[in-house]
């Protein structure tokens, strides 16, 4: 299993396959009825595979949406650890989608849980090169993510601005005269120090708040941004464009509902398939469409 450092995978694997990161939220309603059908496998381990299967060498970065695994109890934990470590295997740069964020010992927990090796001390069985983190209780919550990811050369995406549509009654609101939002842009910034390149401590920017995002971007050079939103949110190429900076790998575009999401649920395996490849093909030309902003340099 691959122990590459998460910024080498990001700039190795958007130089050679793109920016789109292929999301995974396992929901019968959403996806094909044929992976009900009982073969003596859980259908989420079913859809985990099939989806993996489709991406192998066309995507570069998987994200899991821990909530819908954990809402399958037992079966669904099962199916993330082996997803998770399969995609791993292939070189997939896997990020765990779970936003913890708690006091200090319960986030060393987490931190232990998520990011640390099993030859290290962690369990081994959730371990991602990348998590997303909440720093609503403060920076001192953060602070054990942060020297874990550090010292395990992992990777961080903390909160900033997101992309649902309640997002502005906290993130947007004043204080100190400036936006929450940019405080929280300046936290992660910080944790770079002198750190040349890219900062492994990156931020979730929604795709869906192109003025927002252009702003942070701003503030955040050297960050590595995941830019949730395109697809069935409703962000579009110019949110791209603002929010993508100079440096190979600074922007991360996940897509989930918006790739394997079916409004026909009794489409066959193979027409599946193909239509997973075709959009695809069809969010790495919307994004590859999307140039660099010079202005975002800083």
């Amino acid at each position: 299993m691959s122990s590459i450092p998460w910024i080498e995978i990001v700039q190795d694997n958007t130089a050679r396959y793109s920016e789109l990161v292929a999301g995974i939220d396992p929901s019968l309603v959403d996806i094909p009825a044929f992976f009900e059908q009982d073969d003596g496998m859980p259908w989420i381990s079913r859809f985990v595979d099939f989806v993996l299967d489709a991406i192998e060498g066309q995507v570069g970065f998987v994200k899991f949406q821990s909530a819908y695994f954990e809402a399958c109890g037992l079966s669904g934990l099962t199916a993330l650890s082996l997803g998770m470590k399969r995609a791993k295997a292939a070189g997939i740069g896997v990020i765990l989608d779970a936003k913890r964020g708690d006091i200090g010992a319960t986030a060393t927990a987490y931190a232990r849980a998520y990011l640390t090796p099993a030859s290290e001390g962690g369990s081994g069985d959730f371990e991602a090169d990348c998590l997303t983190v909440n720093p609503l209780m403060g920076p001192d919550t953060l602070e054990p993510f942060v020297a874990t990811a550090k010292r395990y050369g992992k990777g961080l995406f903390v909160l900033c601005r997101t992309s649902n549509p309640g997002a502005g009654w906290l993130q947007d609101k004043m204080t100190g005269n400036r936006l929450i939002s940019d405080h929280v842009a300046d936290l992660i910034g910080g944790f770079a120090g002198d750190q040349k390149g890219l900062n492994p401590i990156g931020a979730v920017i929604g795709a869906t708040v192109p003025h927002e995002g252009r702003r942070l971007r701003m503030l955040l050079p050297r960050s590595i941004i995941l830019a949730p939103g395109l697809g069935a949110q409703g962000g579009d190429a110019s949110s791209m464009h603002a929010l993508r900076g100079a440096q190979q790998g600074d922007l991360l575009v996940p897509v989930s509902r918006g790739l394997t999401r079916v409004e026909d649920r009794g489409i066959s395996a193979a027409d599946y398939r193909d239509l997973l490849l075709e959009r695809i093909t069809a969010f790495k030309a919307v994004i590859a469409h999307c140039p660099p902003y010079p202005a975002a340099v800083g």
